[in-house]
């Protein structure tokens, strides 16, 4: 009996040792073992990091590796590779030429031999492709340059969120941190000697002496690429807002400064949008930066947004996203979980319940705030239907807004505008009981009448309904409509329009006011 006890220990002993016997494994937070499930074969280079800052015992690094990774699932890379006509990838690295035109020219030279290269753009999860020493590496020095610098008493989750990830937003992700905390060291340190404000200057100062701005300098970036990585940015030394945003994340970041990215999805009264920082003092109070103003001063927004989003690492449960199907919500910001609205940080907000059409189907819980942008209304944020209306919280002063439902990948209007002006709500519901004559005057940076062009009048009614054509003379200096609704909103379209024309209301005094 007792030799096969002896030989029961010897086979266990052997199947152990021979690793046909796994050993138990870690027992990992519920949202951590939920992106273990997710990264698929990945899962052994997530746990490599994790297991090794649990066995250093260090709280500070195992909450940082812990962060990382239960947010990770929500985080990719948009990118492109070069393929033939054929479909054969072709092994491409900008980073093999001296400088951008030199890869330019070889790219050039690559579409010759093989007649004609192709993008092919795709999305890349972190979870799938990190490896463990970059976590290692990253969080290593990130949290040991946290616990030298001015900013260490900060509260850890500022640090998880606006220190140490090792992304900024949808960029190919790369090996930054020790180049960029080399290169602006000398930032770092003058924070220990100079206030936050002389050091945002510094930093703009930097920007100015070898980064060109492009917006509205250069075509945008004829290749499918959001944002340019950590690398692509001291690389390529140019770049629109959005990349301007991304290289002072990263820089202040290493030098473990909170930094967030923030994002103007477009402007409410304007076109186009906006990307900015948001830097932080040692008590976490916020202060503005964008350097491509050519400062590091805090400013003021010159124009109303549509809403100013600052995006986290980290899932925000209040977030749309986190309790709507993606498909139910328009493509943009809103389906993603990682942001919070900041508005009232930039601008005078209210909020704004506008009545909805008798016809509208109450199942529809959720409807979008449309603002004009660029001849369009696009969808800027979203709130709750109750009983016959709808409210939109913290929405910008200074704004026209129009409910709609988002079904079918469409937009259809569910009540008329509201105007949230400055000191009153105006809901602009068109008074065809009330009809009037209004005239419409040159007026400077707004409208300049060109000779002998045809020019029709908008108004509002669930769609731009004509309300009459006038054509101008040599010298017209006014226009003049009649029978158009009272209490409307208006547009005025010429003929050479490039759909930047924004709308407007007339008073019964016959004060415009442009929105």
């Amino acid at each position: 009996m007792s030799k096969i006890i002896h030989y029961i220990i010897i086979l266990i002993s052997t199947i152990i040792t021979s690793g046909c016997l796994s050993p138990q494994k870690h027992n990992y937070p519920l949202e951590i073992e939920h992106v273990l499930l997710k990264a698929k074969n990945n899962r052994k280079e997530l746990e490599k990091a994790l297991n090794y800052f649990y066995k250093r015992d260090d709280s500070l690094k195992i909450k940082a590796i812990e962060f990382l990774v239960a947010n990770m699932d929500i985080h990719y890379s948009e990118t492109y590779y070069w393929k033939t006509v054929t479909g054969k990838k072709i092994d491409f690295s900008e980073f093999d030429y001296p400088d951008l035109k030199t890869a330019v020219a070889a790219i050039d030279s690559l579409r010759d031999i093989y007649g004609g290269l192709f993008y092919q753009d795709t999305i890349i999860y972190d979870m799938n492709i990190l490896t463990g020493n970059y976590l290692i590496n990253h969080v290593n020095r990130t949290v040991d340059n946290w616990k030298e610098s001015p900013y260490k008493d900060i509260p850890l989750n500022d640090f998880c969120e606006y220190i140490l990830p090792h992304r900024v937003t949808v960029e190919p992700v790369t090996d930054w941190w020790k180049e960029y905390h080399e290169r602006y060291r000398w930032l770092g340190d003058s924070l220990r000697h100079k206030p936050l404000e002389y050091v945002m200057d510094y930093a703009a100062i930097d920007y100015k002496d070898w980064f060109k701005f492009t917006t509205g300098k250069e075509p945008q970036r004829n290749e499918p690429l959001a944002r340019l990585s950590a690398k692509q940015l001291l690389f390529r030394k140019k770049g629109p807002c959005e990349d301007v945003a991304s290289l002072e994340t990263f820089i202040l970041r290493s030098q473990s400064i909170p930094v967030a990215y923030v994002t103007i999805p477009f402007w409410a009264t304007s076109t186009g949008a906006h990307f900015i920082n948001a830097v932080f003092y040692p008590d976490m109070k916020m202060r503005r930066l964008d350097v491509s103003m050519g400062s590091g001063r805090e400013y003021d927004l010159d124009r109303e947004p549509a809403k100013v989003i600052r995006h986290t690492y980290s899932k925000q449960l209040e977030t749309l996203a986190m309790h709507e199907k993606e498909g139910n919500i328009p493509p943009g910001f809103m389906r993603r979980v990682n942001y919070i609205d900041v508005t009232k940080d930039y601008w005078e907000v209210a909020n704004v319940k506008i009545p909805l059409f008798p016809s509208i189907d109450k199942s529809d819980s959720i409807l979008y705030a449309g603002m004009f942008n660029y001849g369009h209304w696009h969808a800027g944020w979203w709130g709750k239907v109750r009983d016959d209306s709808v409210t939109f919280e913290n929405m910008a002063k200074g704004t026209v807004i129009l409910p709609m439902i988002y079904k079918n990948d469409e937009f259809v209007p569910a009540g008329y505008p509201m105007l949230n002006a400055y000191n009153h709500q105006i809901h602009l519901a068109p008074d065809f009981k009330n009809l009037h004559r209004i005239v419409i005057k040159e007026q400077d940076r707004y409208l300049r009448f060109r000779p002998k062009k045809e020019y029709e009048l908008f108004y509002w009614d669930k769609d731009w309904v004509s309300a009459g054509k006038q054509v101008t003379g040599i010298d017209t200096e006014e226009l003049v409509f009649k029978n158009v609704p009272m209490n409307a909103l208006l547009r005025l379209i010429p003929e050479y329009s490039e759909g930047k024309e924004r709308p407007f209301i007339i008073m019964e005094d016959g004060t415009r006011y442009w929105w």
